[in-house]
């Protein structure tokens, strides 16, 4: 279990969680990029967005909820927020554990429009 993702879900490493359920996990990210910079991941070790079966295809709902939840606890709801999830290590994906970012709580760059 090399997975520092899975480790946090195992209790394996210490994190500061502000979610967690049967599916899905959040916490804040130990480097944030922004004054409100949280992970949710769900507890199964899938890789990436690419290895999610049909099967699984819920769960990106329930992470998106999750994330509109905590968005309204970090009180940046109203204000804006951006929701990542990167794929592969082209893409950015520095964990190979299927996880979104939430950023907030400043203004963020609108490169993408």
């Amino acid at each position: 279990m090399d997975c520092i993702f899975c480790q946090i879900v195992a209790g394996k490493i210490p994190a500061d969680i502000l979610y967690q359920d049967e599916e899905v996990i959040a916490f804040r990210d130990i480097n944030p990029l922004a004054p409100v910079h949280l992970l949710v991941i769900p507890r199964k070790h899938i890789p990436s967005p690419v290895q999610l079966s049909e099967a699984e295809s819920s769960l990106m709902g329930k992470m998106v909820n999750t994330a509109n939840q905590l968005a309204k606890k970090e009180d940046i709801a109203e204000s804006g927020y951006r929701l990542v999830i990167n794929c592969g290590q082209q893409g950015g994906q520095g964990v190979p554990h299927l996880h979104m970012h939430l950023l907030g709580g400043r203004q963020l760059s609108a490169t993408l429009g």
